[in-house]
């Protein structure tokens, strides 16, 4: 093999990370030549099209939009002219097994209002404030120390000299570490159906609330400081205007090309070979694979062996998504809906702790019908059902396992989410399950949101963006750091291109 293209960058899956760090290089001037294994970009952030009804495959909720308003940025372009955005709010309806339901507004004193209905007398209102005030300083602390760089650990947040500063430790002693998420929502939030809606952030990042840490109650503040927003034509409309700025900024794409190994010297990477057996010379690669698999499939060796003893990578959570093509919409839904369990520790524990499918599970379900009439035939809805599940154990067999969890579905949304009549309604259907999410996507036992966060300390960290292990690998996606949903997912991109650019391993290209 002839010697390292020292102007060459190879991204490695096209998911919103690896298009998100192909974009800020390619802006910044690097040579940047994109493999993806599927035939479409944009991971998970795919699309179904069937008998006139359109449905978003993956992500559905677009938060923190300044995000995608920094990489477009790199290239001297706006969010607004990329995407066309429409704010929701409210952002949730949220509806409780005794029939109750509840919208969760984005100011916090519209939603101090719905709570001191909701549950008059009880003192909720004044708890709530509380509980955000005190999330807005854990998502201060979160963009001081955590975001838009590379962390692996507690020991990238803080130098050793700044460690010893009263306003370091002040921030530290206020990330509650050794307390869970689901402690400090209770500490706020003691009645239990606003306790449990509140505990649902941590789904953003497919964890159970029971057993992840304190500081990612800083979700709460994220999401409402920014909004929620749908982007016309879907969450779609995000890789596909990543793409466009990808290849206008001479990112060479290349679909149906997957990758076997990454080719090493040492430990430092000089090339990656293709499943077809091509060697292709490269300086650097950010692997927007996922990151287990990267080390032990990629890799491999004294590197995936010593990458596997650092910790303990426990996959996040699966699902079972359905599509469901209605001829009539149901009025009563909002863009974002979540139908709730009976009995959020039961749910959690069965999921986390036992690897089985909850006998009463939430359902999350997506309306867009509402927002976006072009998504289902006149009068109809592309109705999106998640439900989470265990990522994939040995001797589950979805095949066999999807009838009989359909029906609990469907009796779930009857009941408590006034679905009555919805197998009637049905006119198209589809579904994946974890088997094939893990089939499709090429994640770790079919994990959705890559690897869990649990720990009451180190829970929040994943594998830092600059590997450790080899010199000129970093790594973008929902499992590496900052983590899963699709802000994090493009930051982590976003990060992994700046610390290559920093560490200025690769020539730029002439041109």
């Amino acid at each position: 093999m002839a010697g390292t293209n020292r102007e060459a960058i190879a991204v490695v899956g096209g998911g919103l990370g690896g298009l998100a760090a192909a974009c800020t290089l390619a802006a910044r001037g690097y040579k940047v030549t994109l493999f993806e294994r599927n035939a479409w970009l944009g991971g998970k952030a795919a699309v179904l099209r069937e008998q006139g009804f359109r449905f978003d495959m993956g992500p559905t909720i677009l938060t923190v939009p300044s995000v995608l308003r920094r990489i477009f940025g790199e290239a001297g372009r706006t969010l607004e002219d990329e995407l066309d955005l429409v704010r929701l709010d409210p952002e949730w309806r949220c509806f409780f097994e005794d029939g109750s339901r509840l919208d969760l507004a984005e100011n916090t004193e519209r939603m101090c209002e719905n709570l001191r209905v909701f549950a008059p007398g009880d003192g909720i209102d004044s708890r709530y404030r509380s509980f955000m005030a005190d999330s807005e300083r854990l998502h201060a602390i979160s963009d001081r120390y955590f975001f838009w760089k590379p962390i692996g650990s507690i020991r990238d947040m803080f130098g050793l000299r700044d460690i010893f500063k009263f306003s370091v430790l002040r921030d530290i002693l206020s990330m509650r570490m050794g307390k869970t998420f689901s402690v400090v929502i209770h500490d706020f939030l003691r009645e239990p159906r606003v306790s449990q809606m509140a505990e649902h952030f941590t789904q953003y990042v497919g964890s159970s609330p029971l057993q992840s840490p304190a500081i990612l109650c800083a979700i709460a503040h994220m999401q409402t400081q920014e909004g929620i927003w749908y982007p016309i034509g879907g969450t779609r409309a995000v890789p596909e205007a990543l793409t466009a700025l990808a290849e206008a900024l001479g990112v060479e794409v290349r679909t149906e090309t997957g990758i076997r190994r990454i080719v090493l010297s040492g430990e430092t990477v000089t090339g990656i070979e293709t499943e077809s057996g091509e060697h292709v010379d490269v300086a650097a690669v950010v692997s927007n694979a996922d990151t287990v698999r990267t080390h032990r499939e990629l890799l491999g060796g004294m590197l995936a062996q010593r990458f596997d003893k650092r910790r303990d990578y426990e996959p996040a959570c699966s699902g079972v998504v359905m599509y469901l093509g209605l001829d009539k919409a149901y009025d009563h839904l909002l863009h974002h809906n979540f139908v709730f369990s009976r009995d959020p520790v039961e749910e959690f524990e069965t999921i986390y702790q036992r690897g089985e499918p909850a006998p009463d599970p939430t359902c999350y379900v997506c309306a867009p019908g509402l927002t976006e009439p072009a998504v289902a035939p006149e009068g109809g809805e592309a109705l999106y059902v998640l439900v989470h599940t265990p990522h994939l154990h040995a001797g589950q067999d979805w095949r066999s396992m999807y009838p009989t969890y359909r029906k609990v579905i469907l009796e779930k949304l009857a009941r408590t989410g006034g679905m009555k009549d919805l197998e009637k309604r049905i006119r198209f259907e589809a579904m994946l399950t974890p088997a094939d999410i893990h089939r499709r996507y090429s994640v770790l036992n079919g994990a959705i949101y890559g690897l869990a966060s649990h720990g009451r300390f180190g829970g929040a960290f994943k594998p830092s963006n600059r590997s450790p292990d080899a010199t000129g690998l970093y790594l973008a996606g929902g499992s590496a750091h900052p983590g899963p949903g699709m802000p994090m997912a493009l930051m982590s991109g976003w990060i992994a291109a700046d610390a290559l650019d920093r560490d200025g391993i690769v020539a730029k290209s002439a041109s």
